[in-house]
């Protein structure tokens, strides 16, 4: 316990999966916990669930103003920030040649554009406070490609080139701020249960069943990475790729 204790986070896409696990560990872990989300109604019941360390903002992430104004109002509500999860995303299937434009655009400016405004408007609040982590979610599709989620697999590379350079802008700054970006492989949360079955909603029976014939991980999974990434412990881990995947972008010794 506390191995984050006494620090600030935002957690955006927090109403559910990945970001409802980050920021419910985080805040059993010592944080005050900001859960940012487009869905008011079950961001609000997180922060709720976690109580008095935590505070529900709604955000869409590709809104400039709407991140300075979360960012401020983190800052006025809890006195600063140290840690901030970029884990909202979109995902949506489709190869290079069915995949539409407007589509291809949208996917960007919510998995791409809202990484790189979160911490445009997060590192000088972070600078303020001698440092900080930020941790953003990417995926393996951003390491060896998807051929039915093209969209989805580019915007991942642009987060982990994104990381990279933020890591190293960071470093030349000596500005106490950290950047790491984390590569899941599927992980059972319900936007992926979404697109596997193309239903709006599905029981905890259909998605625990739909994780155990795919051999998808749990958020909480992906969730102890990130409390990693965001406490001292990982004070000398900057601009790295954590895979976690069981082993699944691993390729085989060709004729084997």
């Amino acid at each position: 316990m506390g191995r984050v204790d006494g620090k600030v986070a935002i957690v955006t896409g927090a109403a559910s999966g990945m970001g409802k696990a980050d920021a419910q560990l985080l805040a059993n872990e010592g944080a005050k916990v900001v859960v940012a989300d487009l869905n008011e109604t079950d961001g609000q019941a997180v922060a709720d669930a976690i109580g008095h360390n935590a505070l529900f903002l709604r955000l869409d992430v590709t809104d400039e103003s709407n991140w300075k104004s979360v960012v401020e109002q983190t800052v006025a509500s809890f006195g600063g920030l140290d840690i901030l999860v970029n884990n909202a995303g979109l995902l949506m299937l489709g190869t290079v040649v069915d995949t539409q434009l407007s589509a291809f655009r949208k996917i960007q400016a919510v998995n791409s554009e809202g990484v790189f405004l979160g911490c445009k408007h997060a590192i000088p609040v972070m600078e303020k406070n001698g440092g900080g982590s930020i941790v953003n979610m990417s995926s393996v599709a951003a390491l060896s490609g998807v051929s039915f989620a093209l969209a989805y697999a580019a915007s991942k590379g642009a987060v982990t080139a994104l990381t990279k350079s933020i890591a190293m802008y960071c470093k030349e700054q000596k500005n106490g701020i950290r950047c790491n970006s984390i590569h899941p492989d599927g992980v059972k949360t319900p936007m992926v249960v979404k697109v596997a079955t193309g239903k709006d909603t599905a029981t905890q029976e259909e998605i625990d069943e739909i994780g155990r014939s795919a051999n998808m991980c749990e958020p909480a999974e992906i969730a102890n990475l990130v409390l990693y990434l965001a406490s001292d412990e990982s004070s000398f881990v900057n601009g790295a790729q954590m895979v976690i995947d069981n082993a699944a972008t691993i390729t085989p010794p060709v004729g084997i």
